[in-house]
């Protein structure tokens, strides 16, 4: 059998392919390649151009190939993007995810595992480790996208032979420890992302949005899991429901949180020098701090991380940055 990857050209998804290949399976990927790279697809993967709502090319797809399980990572993640064009984010994450599930659905095929995000819980009530029976109250359009997601998912699961596993990832950061891939995106907004970047002289210098949370040190404080690790546990997800195991919905994250300045601090401890930081005002949308409680993925999952160090993730993300400024590719 085979997996179809949404956005298996992006930053996280082509990571799922590679971890996939590693673990013996066949893949298929279907990308738009609006923010994703063809080449980051790997040359084992079988892929398709176009878009998750194009019903007619998913039946192709899984026509064309012995597909058992979607693992979907295709949509818009920028959560000030999404406030100032909600009806795009909803469109691209909501309304083409019920598009794919339909699909997925048609075509009988029984696992779907989906990427949502620690955003569906908003600024929690305190700065405890969040579970995932906490309240749901996205605070950004982009959350909100996720969450109208994951209710479909639960319905349609309850009306069709189907099931699904809902990750809701924290902060997802570094690279491929083997250097095959990374985030790649030259507008990315990811926190280590971009301090790699302007530690590297990519970037002139960068922002810090907001000094006055209500944390220790004032700025926003998350919990930011490797991209390798976040990869393990879809495989651990994917394992389990072929196993006869039901849906879920886990958090996927280290528990324990870093602050923007923490992070900042981290990279020039890594790299060995200092770089430009401006200090702006609050993003909208942004929590002030939220991490995992991952209790779940670990028993339900099995799902043991092997990354769980923020120098380590910090010295992968650089060593891609360090990688892509060599293929100038952006």
């Amino acid at each position: 059998m085979a997996v179809l990857v949404t956005g298996g050209a992006g930053y996280i998804g082509s990571h799922m392919v590679w971890a996939l290949l590693d673990a013996g399976e066949d893949v298929v990927v279907i990308d738009r390649l609006s923010t994703g790279f063809q080449w980051a697809v790997a040359p084992e993967a079988r892929f398709y151009q176009g878009d998750v709502a194009d019903a007619p090319l998913l039946a192709r797809i899984f026509a064309e190939n012995s597909i058992d399980a979607v693992i979907h990572f295709a949509g818009s993640i920028v959560v000030p993007d999404s406030m100032s064009d909600p009806l795009g984010y909803y469109e691209n994450n909501t309304v083409k995810t019920r598009s794919l599930i339909a699909s997925t659905i048609a075509a009988g095929v029984p696992h779907f595992v989906f990427s949502s995000t620690a955003a569906v819980y908003g600024t929690p009530d305190s700065l405890q480790p969040v579970l995932e029976t906490a309240l749901l109250r996205p605070e950004s359009p982009y959350g909100s996208s996720k969450l109208m997601s994951e209710i479909m998912l639960r319905d349609a699961a309850s009306a069709h032979d189907f099931r699904y596993t809902a990750l809701r990832y924290f902060n997802v950061a570094g690279a491929d420890p083997r250097g095959r891939t990374g985030q790649s995106s030259a507008g990315a907004t990811h926190l280590i992302k971009v301090a790699c970047a302007t530690a590297l002289g990519r970037r002139q210098e960068m922002s810090i949005y907001g000094t006055d949370y209500p944390t220790p040190d004032g700025t926003c404080i998350r919990d930011y899991i490797h991209v390798t690790d976040l990869a393990a546990a879809h495989l651990k997800a994917l394992e389990r429901m072929r196993a006869g195991g039901g849906s879920l919905t886990a958090n996927c994250g280290y528990g324990r949180g870093f602050s923007v300045r923490d992070v900042l601090d981290a990279v020039k401890t890594v790299h060995g020098s200092a770089f430009a930081i401006r200090v702006e005002g609050r993003r909208a949308g942004d929590p002030a701090s939220i991490v995992a409680d991952a209790t779940l993925a670990r028993t339900e999952l099995g799902w043991v991380p092997k990354h769980d160090d923020l120098g380590g993730i910090i010295r992968s993300a650089l060593d891609w940055e360090a990688h892509l400024m060599r293929k100038n590719s952006y």
